[in-house]
């Protein structure tokens, strides 16, 4: 199979872009990260493997993968190493205010994998070739035209969802491990947490741990243990009115100063800034 890379297309000043590939061989993302707009991940053949809330999930030929803001996600090879994918990146401004009321309705409101029905899967799949082909031939009006195209897609994608509302995760042992420890951390994260409590937690050598929850994830234990922590840390900076070494001590930070380095190592800010500039 020959490698494919699409030209991006992007309209509105990258309130919208699209881009179709097709790679063989391994491929990661370097760093999982998280954006402020929607992203949608159509699988039109092989697998990947997709790591987002603390889940793993193995996306397959048909299935549509639906990441919201600010949702940490990565994605990478699984064993069937070609793919061939859409990707979707879109704003809610993009669909203007007659179009934003179904982003407020599943699956839209989390992140989620849906695996759509086999007979369901040409509709969507012609929705969205055929925007990549408005995009690329640039017709009068071809941006309105996306943005139509877009909310029927988004549309249908509803109405699968209230269908088969369950998103399938990964029938990989590891894959399901990692999902375990993971959701394990996102209970416990005020607790101590290292490397080798959670391998004895879990029954699995540290070594063996490190390995495949690097390669699934993208991140090394500790330090997904400190984004975690973080990424909470953010939420209570947010949304209440408590104050820095408060918000440290309940994240599960002993001391303020490596709390206020750790947040500033993970978000590029002070832990005061941040408050300053997204308080509700």
């Amino acid at each position: 199979m020959n490698d494919l890379i699409d030209k991006k297309y992007i309209i509105d000043g990258a309130s919208f872009a699209i881009q179709r590939m097709r790679r063989t061989g391994f491929s990661a993302m370097p760093r999982p990260h998280s954006h402020t707009f929607y992203e949608l991940y159509y699988l039109l053949e092989g697998e990947r493997v997709y790591f987002m809330n603390g889940n793993v999930y193995t996306a397959q030929q048909g299935d549509i993968v639906v990441v919201v803001p600010h949702d940490l996600h990565s994605t990478a090879s699984s064993e069937v190493e070609q793919f061939e994918r859409v990707l979707v990146h879109f704003t809610p401004e993009f669909l203007r205010e007659s179009g934003k009321d179904i982003l407020r309705m599943p699956p839209f409101q989390q992140s989620t994998l849906l695996r759509l029905p086999r007979k369901e899967q040409p509709e969507i799949e012609r929705l969205l070739l055929q925007i990549v082909g408005e995009c690329k031939e640039e017709q009068p009006l071809h941006d309105s035209y996306v943005r139509q195209l877009l909310l029927e897609l988004l549309i249908r994608l509803h109405r699968l969802n209230a269908v088969s509302p369950v998103a399938p995760g990964s029938s990989h042992p590891m894959h399901q491990k990692v999902s375990e420890i993971t959701s394990y951390i996102h209970s416990n994260y005020r607790e101590p947490l290292t490397l080798e409590l959670l391998a004895r937690q879990f029954y699995i050598s540290p070594a063996y741990l490190s390995r495949i929850f690097l390669k699934l994830t993208g991140f090394h234990i500790s330090e997904y243990i400190r984004v975690v922590r973080i990424r909470e840390a953010q939420k209570l900076l947010r949304t209440t009115r408590q104050k820095v070494h408060t918000v440290a001590e309940q994240v599960g930070f002993e001391h303020i100063s490596h709390f206020n380095k750790t947040f500033k190592k993970v978000t590029g800010i002070s832990p005061l800034h941040y408050r300053q500039e997204n308080r509700y």
